[in-house]
């Protein structure tokens, strides 16, 4: 069972929604020499199970995942195509806005 942490934030007419993979949270992927954080400030809102978070993005209009778990979800229900996912170092990456 994956876990992921997911927060949800409304600003004017948006839905903003970010969403990691638990594991990954406060942690810094390097890719090259680039390095990013996982950063607890946007990501870390609650620990939920995948399933719960993909309920969340149905009503974002923007939204950010990191991780294996959330994006392969996330493509299996057709919310991303597969080939709008980048990869920074081993961790799959993809941004949504819905316009």
């Amino acid at each position: 069972m994956a876990y992921v942490y997911a927060k949800m934030v409304r600003r004017g007419g948006h839905v903003v929604v970010a969403v990691c993979d638990a594991e990954l949270l406060g942690k810094t992927i390097m890719f090259g020499k680039v390095k990013v954080r996982v950063n607890e400030s946007f990501y870390k809102g609650t620990r939920m199970r995948v399933e719960k978070a993909l309920e969340l993005l149905r009503e974002a209009t923007i939204a950010n995942l990191m991780g294996k778990n959330i994006i392969d979800a996330a493509v299996r229900e057709g919310m991303v195509r597969r080939d709008a996912v980048i990869m920074l170092g081993d961790v799959p990456h993809v941004q949504i806005i819905c316009i």
